[in-house]
């Protein structure tokens, strides 16, 4: 049986302000999407606050001023000197302590200068450093002429004093216990559920009167479910589940957009919550508050060793909703009718960003009131608790009071509080609940960072940054890739060395990522709305092999570095799309084009090696050459080290910087042999010695 909800009318522009950037609606309808077993993996002036350009306030520019790396002081290392006076009969000494995790067992050699062995290591920050030395590979030494320590057992160590330093290096974060999941191994799939696979005609929703593509669509939890259990994301290389707003969304209001687009849209993406404590009946059969249905994927996904991250909307609510009508003072006022403050019009997207509203049906939150905020964040953390959810991606996080924008405390600061005693605390082993957060800048890093701390805030936000300057170097070729590893050295570290950013190339609120690869790309600004083709003279999938390989060298650098990279649904395909709503197409699932099963099986293969390679999640990257159209790097963490060379000009490129040792490569499969190696047109390649 199907759902009827009434009418709403939405001009587009007022979706853009409204729920194209975390929010949105639509999509063409290409008939449902069979089984995921017939798969042979071989810019706009306004802005929505939430996802179009112009409404993060940027200038536009790369976002190359990173600055130094930061992170906390627990994995700052600043270089210190040792010495060890020579004698005649020493014929080498090596340093071992305390001061790296294996350098009681592997330490690091001294060189002999002027009757004086030394060597400078990077040691942590603050902290008293026990060590020894290891003198002619045979005999444990202490140095008289320095500080020494003698512990219970009676063994002696030399003791440097703790010291502090402004240029620091910063350090690997340690790997968790067993039993406990690491987000720096994170692949996180961008589950659009309405536009994914519907898994039950009987729970679909309709809007008479809404234009198609802004329509719903059918895709629901059931079909997710079935796709779980099919093993696609398995299949893909995907481990964690970014699955929309599951609780209920408009379906009774009328909304009037503003702005110069007519179409009308329905509350499919899930951005215009009506109640967060119930689940969204177009998505399930459940009503009230049973979240039962959701729990069950939730329970599936962890049996196929997925994450799940749900998607929370927390900005606005829509005006007829129970609790907007009973507590509008929670909300900041709208007493003329039209919008005290609507953001782009009367108020300032970024200024105004904690109080104006989206439209004139979307009433803002007001955090600053604490019966306000403890309504919406004990929502967020009944959510988790009654489904089993391992994390959340937060919506338009700038748009809400926090400590970071200078209050004392915010619903942020507050989540994490009760996140961390209502959930954390209370597991065995204690799991780290990844929190990710949007904010929709591309220029101002030091906003981004502000946001993150992942004991009192956020793990990790979405890297918008990098991601400009990643689009600009192997999509639409604007830049040399040398440009680029610039940007990249610049960037690590720089939100924090305990940080989980998520890395991506497209998502919800850009067009199509596959249409900036084509030999002439559609849109030559990175951050395009795409809105030019989004209800007409929509694109189609590209006919050659090009834009799907420059496409393919654009994921290898996200799964061959750390973060944890964004796959969006159907990006794995190159499915085709213009703006929103055009970039919301109903997922393929079969009939796919040669290039497209090319671009699945290239991206299958870069999962398969970032699996099994913990360096390219978590290791420490070191340019081996680069000029304007490769680059070369290795990764490098403990007991592994992979060599990825990325070619993405037109010709064939004989790249330089591999160990002259036999390698084997991990994308195709051959062999080779170093210093040098050929890597084709628009390819990456990925090596480790034999």
């Amino acid at each position: 049986m199907k759902r009827t909800l009434v009418t709403v009318g939405l001009a587009l522009a007022t979706c853009l302000a409204v729920a194209c950037g975390s929010d949105a609606v639509h999509n063409v309808d290409y008939g449902q999407p069979p089984d995921a077993a017939s798969f042979n993996p071989g810019s706009s002036s306004s802005g929505d606050g939430y996802g179009s350009s112009g409404s993060s306030g940027s200038s536009g520019s790369s976002g190359k001023d990173a600055g130094p790396p930061t992170c906390s002081n627990e994995l700052k290392r600043c270089a210190e000197e040792f010495t060890y006076p020579a004698a005649a009969e020493t014929t080498s000494v090596e340093l071992r302590g305390d001061y790296r995790a294996d350098a009681w067992t592997k330490g690091d050699p001294m060189t002999k200068s002027g009757g004086v062995w030394k060597v400078t290591v990077p040691v942590p920050y603050d902290k008293p450093v026990q060590y020894k030395l290891f003198v002619d590979g045979t005999t444990w030494k202490v140095d008289s002429t320095k500080p020494t320590i003698t512990d219970a057992t009676n063994n002696t160590n030399n003791l440097a004093k703790p010291i502090t330093c402004t240029t620091f290096t910063c350090d690997e974060p340690p790997v968790p216990p067993p039993g406990v999941f690491d987000w720096r191994d994170a692949v996180i799939y961008f589950v659009f559920v309405d536009r994914f696979f519907d898994g039950d005609a009987t729970n679909n929703c309709n809007v008479p009167g809404t234009d198609s593509a802004g329509n719903y669509k059918g895709g629901d939890w059931a079909g997710v479910l079935q796709k779980i259990n099919a093993g696609y994301f398995n299949d893909l290389g995907a481990n964690t589940l970014w699955v929309t707003v599951p609780f209920k969304n408009a379906d009774t209001f009328k909304g009037h957009g503003v702005g110069g687009d007519t179409h009308q849209y329905s509350a499919f993406h899930g951005y215009w919550p009506y109640d967060p404590s119930a689940p969204d009946p177009c998505f399930g059969k459940k009503t009230g508050t049973d979240w039962s249905e959701l729990k069950a994927l939730v329970d599936a996904a962890h049996a196929k060793n997925l994450k799940i991250l749900f998607d929370y909307a927390m900005v606005h609510v829509v005006n007829t909703s129970p609790v907007y009508t009973a507590h509008n003072d929670w909300f900041y006022p709208n007493s003329s009718g039209v919008g005290d403050c609507i953001c782009g019009q009367n108020c300032d997207w970024n200024a105004d960003a904690n109080r104006c509203w989206f439209t004139d049906y979307l009433p803002h939150w007001n955090y600053t009131v604490q019966a306000a905020r403890d309504f919406s964040v004990n929502a967020a953390v009944q959510l988790a608790k009654a489904t089993g959810a391992d994390g959340f991606r937060l919506d338009a996080i700038k748009h809400v009071d926090d400590a970071a924008k200078g209050h004392p405390t915010g619903w942020l600061t507050q989540l994490r509080n009760q996140i961390n005693t209502d959930i954390v605390g209370k597991q065995t082993p204690p799991q780290r609940f990844y929190m990710v957060g949007e904010t929709y800048d591309f220029g101002d890093k030091g906003y981004i960072r502000s946001f993150v701390d992942p004991a009192t805030k956020l793990d990790g936000q979405f890297d918008f940054p990098e991601r400009l300057d990643l689009v600009k170097t192997t999509l639409l070729r604007q830049e040399g890739m040398d440009s680029f590893a610039a940007f990249m050295d610049a960037n690590d570290g720089f939100y924090g060395g305990n940080a989980v950013m998520s890395t991506f190339v497209g998502n919800h609120d850009l067009p199509r990522s596959i249409h900036l690869g084509e030999d002439t790309p559609m849109w030559s600004d990175p951050y395009s709305d795409g809105k030019d083709r989004a209800w007409s003279n929509s694109p189609t999938l590209p006919a050659y092999r090009s834009p799907f390989e420059r496409l393919g060298v654009a994921f290898a650098v996200l799964l061959t570095n750390k973060g944890a990279p964004l796959i969006y649904y159907g990006d794995e395909i190159g499915l085709p799309g213009a703006g929103d709503p055009d970039n919301r197409r109903v997922m393929q699932f079969s009939g796919l084009s040669a290039d497209q099963q090319y671009l699945y099986g290239t991206i299958k293969a870069l999962t398969a090696a970032r699996a099994a390679h913990p360096a390219l999640r978590r290791g420490r990257r070191a340019t081996l050459s680069a000029n304007a159209d490769t680059w070369v790097y290795s990764m490098t963490t403990t007991g592994d080290t992979v060599y990825v060379a990325i070619n993405r000009g037109d010709a064939a490129a004989n790249v330089s910087g591999l160990p002259a040792v036999p390698l084997n490569e991990l994308v195709t499969g051959a062999s080779v042999t170093g210093p040098s190696a050929s890597v084709p047109p628009r390819q990456a390649r990925v090596f480790v010695a034999k």
